[in-house]
């Protein structure tokens, strides 16, 4: 299966980070969720939650409030909206406050990621952003990263803020890119995760690469490049635990 292909569905925010609207036929539907041929919508994953957006058919509304992966990729309508028929053709329409929001909050956590491993030579524990920042309303994003810090030195929480910023402002690229696993994995550093999360069965992988900073594989969305992100605040440092340390942030402009 190649790594733009989930079920039935061809998901089109693997290629175009950008994209906002498609065209696609419905190939199942009902209340629990609609399975189309072409999809835009994120569906989650590594900390970042699912887009929510509309789907547009016969001047019907349809609203999306998230997506469920299993053997298909199914948009999870909103209860009591109406179903479009196996067959229907459809616009969908991804959120784009939102999206645009987890984006900007996404790559910021690569930054730290790239800054705490280059400074500090720690690997991710964990990682999610917060749903609760109601980026259709603003422009805060909040998310957290878990690291496996033994010890916190003294400055640590302005230094990293500091670095994460500099890097910011430097406006280095981010691009993605497609590599065999073979190819993948012989790049230095590549899983920046504690524990490898790529299945043996997945024969392609997708690397975000923030140029000169961060090289990681990756599913998820980013703006293209590091002023895009805005500001990087770091809210408070965390123990979780013997050995490992939590890092809240907040992605502003």
């Amino acid at each position: 299966m190649t790594y733009d292909l989930h079920g039935r569905t061809h998901r089109l925010e693997l290629a175009d980070q950008n994209l906002r609207d498609f065209e696609a036929v419905v190939l199942d539907a009902t209340p629990e969720g609609i399975v189309l041929s072409k999809s835009a919508f994120y569906p989650g994953g590594g900390g970042q939650p699912a887009d929510h957006g509309v789907l547009i058919w016969q001047g019907v509304e349809t609203r999306v409030v998230g997506v469920r992966k299993g053997d298909d990729l199914s948009l999870i309508p909103a209860e009591g909206d109406p179903i479009p028929p196996v067959g229907t053709v459809v616009t969908g329409a991804v959120a784009d406050a939102r999206r645009s929001a987890l984006m900007r909050t996404h790559s910021g956590l690569h930054v730290l990621c790239g800054v705490v491993f280059r400074d500090y030579g720690c690997l991710v524990t964990g990682g999610n952003m917060d749903e609760s920042m109601s980026p259709e309303l603003q422009t805060v994003g909040i998310a957290r990263m878990d690291f496996n810090l033994p010890e916190v030195p003294p400055g640590f929480k302005q230094a990293v803020e500091d670095a994460c910023n500099a890097e910011i402002r430097a406006d280095r690229r981010i691009d993605v890119r497609v590599l065999p696993r073979s190819e993948a994995f012989a790049i230095p550093d590549i899983i920046r995760t504690a524990t490898n999360l790529i299945p043996d069965t997945v024969t392609d992988v997708r690397i975000v690469d923030i140029a000169g900073l961060d090289t990681q594989a990756d599913g998820g969305t980013h703006v293209a490049s590091t002023k895009q992100i805005g500001r990087l605040r770091v809210a408070k440092v965390e123990s979780k635990g013997r050995g490992f340390r939590r890092v809240r942030v907040e992605i502003c402009d």
